[in-house]
Formats: C-alpha cells, sequence, structure tokens
C-alpha cells in the first residue's frame, strides 16, 4: 500500500498509540494488571445512577429517544444544548456569549486536531507556524496531533521546590519565545500529566501575551472549570472572545460518548463547524441530551462538587500519603498535585531511564506511564524528561497501595545498581 505524507505520519509510532495499545493489551491479558497508568475517569456510582435515570426518562420518551439515536444535528452540535450552556455560562460566570460562540466535537482530541491545524502548520505563503505550549510537560495527545512536522514549541519550565519530596512547574516568561511563527498558545488546566494548575496570574499574564502578538489562546479545560471541577486548589475561570475554551464531558464520567465543546468567538466556531460538515457532517448528540437538563437547572456544578471532585480527593489523599511512606528518603518527588487524576513522580539522576522503569513496571504486573512521552517541543537531552512517571490514583485503596508499593521496590531497586 502506498501512503501519502498524511498517511505515513498518521500510521507510525506515536506516543498515545503506544499509551493506548498498552493499556488495551494489559487488560485483555493479564486479569490481574495493576492499571495505574490509563486516563479514563473512575466509575462512580453516585454519578453512574444520575447518568443512568437521566438516560432512563430519553428512553421512556418517544420524541427525546428518536433524538438520541435517529437526527442529525447541524454542523455546531445541538443547539438547545449550545444555547443552554451559553446561558448556563452567563448565569455562572457572567460570560457575554450565545449559542454562537459554542460548538461540538467528537471529544476534546478532534478538536485538537481541528484547532491546531486549522492554526498552525503550513500557510498558503508557504511560512510555518507553530504551537506554542507556555510549558511542558504537557498532555501526551497533543504531541502527534500536527500534520506537518516541526509542530509544537515548548519552553523548559521554572521548578520550584516545596519542600523535600514536593515541587510545582511555573511558567518561565523569560524562556518564552512568541514571534511571527507562532501560532497560538495552548495549556492544559489542570495540566495532564501532572496535576499542575496554572495560576490566575499566569494564565492573565499569557492572555496579555497572546494579545499583543493578536494570536490566540487556546485553554483545555477537560479536568477543569466549570465542570468537572478536578481542581484541589485556587483557580477562576477565564474566557473572552480572545480565548478558546475547550471543555469535555469524558471527564465528568461520559468518555464513551466523546463530547468535547470548544467556547470561542463566532469566527473560530464557524470555522470548525465547516471543519465538523466535512470531516464527519456533525457531532453525535447523545451526551448533550444526557447532560442538557443538568446544565439548564446548574446541578451539573452540583454533581462536580458534592460527588466528582470528593470521590478524587478522597483517593488522591491515600496515593500521597502512600508514596510519601513508600519512597521514604529516596531522592524523589511529587508535582503538587493541584487538579486532575494522576501523580507525576520525579525521580532525580535515576540511574536507569523512566521508560526502563515502566517496563520493568510492567513486568512486576503495574502498567504507569513513562514521563519522556509528555514533552512535545522539548527535542533537547534535557535528563529531566527521563526521570518522571505518570500514575493514576483512582483505582481502589488496596490495589493502589499494593501498586504503589512495587513502584517503590523497582525504584529503590534502580537506585542500588548505581
Amino acid at each position: 500500500m502506498k501512503l501519502s505524507k498524511f498517511g505515513e505520519k498518521f500510521t507510525s509510532h506515536s506516543g498515545i498509540l503506544s499509551l493506548m495499545d498498552d493499556l488495551g493489551n494489559a487488560l485483555a491479558d493479564n486479569d490481574h494488571m495493576i492499571m495505574m497508568g490509563g486516563g479514563n475517569p473512575a466509575h462512580i456510582p453516585a454519578a453512574e445512577e444520575v447518568f443512568r435515570h437521566r438516560l432512563q426518562s430519553i428512553v421512556d420518551s418517544p420524541a427525546n429517544f428518536t433524538r438520541f439515536i435517529g437526527t442529525y444535528d447541524p454542523p455546531a452540535g445541538d443547539q438547545s444544548f449550545c444555547r443552554d450552556l451559553a446561558a448556563f455560562l452567563k448565569r455562572q460566570f457572567g460570560w457575554k456569549l450565545t449559542e454562537s460562540n459554542i460548538c461540538l466535537t467528537h471529544g476534546s482530541q478532534t478538536a485538537f486536531f481541528m484547532l491546531f491545524n486549522m492554526l498552525g502548520g503550513q500557510t498558503s505563503s508557504g511560512q510555518h507556524r507553530r504551537i506554542q505550549l507556555p510549558l511542558a510537560p504537557e498532555y501526551i495527545g497533543y504531541s502527534d496531533c500536527g500534520i506537518t512536522e516541526d509542530f509544537f514549541a515548548a519552553a523548559r519550565p521554572d521548578i520550584e521546590t516545596i519542600d523535600a519530596h514536593t515541587f510545582k512547574y511555573r511558567v518561565n516568561f523569560d524562556n518564552l519565545a512568541v514571534n511571527d511563527d507562532t501560532a497560538a498558545l495552548c495549556v492544559s488546566r489542570p495540566t495532564n500529566p501532572t496535576g499542575n494548575v496554572l495560576t490566575d496570574r499566569e494564565i492573565e499574564k499569557l492572555d496579555s501575551l497572546t494579545r499583543q502578538h493578536d494570536i490566540p489562546f487556546i485553554i483545555d479545560g477537560a479536568y477543569g472549570l466549570p465542570f468537572p471541577e478536578l481542581i484541589f486548589t485556587e483557580a477562576a475561570p477565564y474566557w473572552d472572545e480572545h480565548i478558546i475554551l475547550c471543555l469535555s464531558l469524558s471527564k465528568l464520567g461520559l468518555p464513551a460518548l466523546r463530547t468535547g465543546i470548544i467556547i470561542a468567538s463566532e469566527e473560530v466556531i464557524q470555522a470548525i463547524s465547516s471543519m465538523n460538515a466535512i470531516i464527519s457532517l456533525s457531532p453525535n448528540s447523545a451526551g448533550c441530551l444526557l447532560v442538557n437538563k443538568m446544565v439548564a437547572d446548574d446541578s451539573i456544578i452540583h454533581l462536580s462538587k458534592t460527588v466528582i471532585r470528593p470521590w478524587y480527593e478522597e483517593r488522591l489523599k491515600f496515593a500521597t500519603k502512600e508514596f510519601r511512606k513508600q519512597l521514604g528518603d529516596l531522592p524523589w518527588a511529587m508535582h503538587k498535585p493541584e487538579g486532575a487524576m494522576f501523580l507525576w513522580l520525579w525521580f532525580k539522576d535515576l540511574p536507569i531511564t523512566s521508560l526502563e522503569l515502566y517496563e520493568r513496571l510492567k513486568q512486576r504486573g503495574v502498567l504507569v506511564v513513562s514521563g519522556h512521552y509528555f514533552f512535545p517541543g522539548i527535542n533537547d537531552d534535557w535528563q529531566h524528561k527521563n526521570e518522571c512517571l505518570r500514575v493514576t490514583y483512582t483505582r481502589d485503596q488496596e490495589t493502589v497501595g499494593k501498586g504503589i508499593a512495587i513502584i517503590a521496590e523497582e525504584v529503590r531497586k534502580a537506585y542500588s545498581e548505581q
């Protein structure tokens, strides 16, 4: 089979493909594998009961059931949902927007593929423009989204030491290079993989910088505000027509329904709607119908604050305590866990690479993610890239405790080999 450049790029090895393959194969081949690597949201019984009740009400209504399975939406998605969401955002935050500022996609990954390639890459005048990540590590799913090569630029962060075993990444504005080749800035908040939440001040400075250069500022809020609100520190939601805010229903607990949400200027929304029409006719409406009433009556906020966030917080506290106990006085540190559903571990001067550590842990029946995947745009030999792991803490305490003990054993063994 002869492939185009596009075909060659998107059928070759990628970090996100490797991650998803490993997760799927581990589940299929080993019932006893301790899964501490994936980003699948937890199955929270109280949340799933809410969704089950809502789904039943749709099934019981002939009109809603027909919409659920048998009607194409316009390319921007279900307009009743977009209207209700616009009204919700006005009530909650005072944002000046209408349904014309909202578009739906087949999940956030699709949204970023369209946004990144709409803005970055080769222009008609022959200029090559990049998506700038103000700091890395950043989300693994961005890395291979660009149709062209050399698609991302990123800056090393400042690393703030909080205590002997806790640190935090901060944007290094002195090293943040924004120029004529910069198509847009993009941050996830909270950040996958580290759980970092950029401060309101950092967001404001990045917004000011993008305004100076007249480029978009993309904020990936899949784990953040206003839902599912997996933020464990002070942070304010942020949007105006200059910002492209991306939300998702996945981390609310509905990943299979693949519902991404873009909130932006009418110009951006019209462009994404056009791409939706060409690529997939229209986004699906299942997720919208399931949560529409929850948006209309604001109960989605109650679900996020009183059910989803506390569920993750409880497991986060257990996991951080266990890591501190098991890793003890080894040369390790954890990124301050401020949001999302991951812990980011840094093993300073690790004698083996994080990928080798990942392989050793997989042989022991614990699946994590090697940190080297999460540095798109940083192409130098920075040792830090090979000293980190991303760990998911959402399983039950017995399983997580067992996994953490094995991680500690293998890390201790690696250091003893020096």
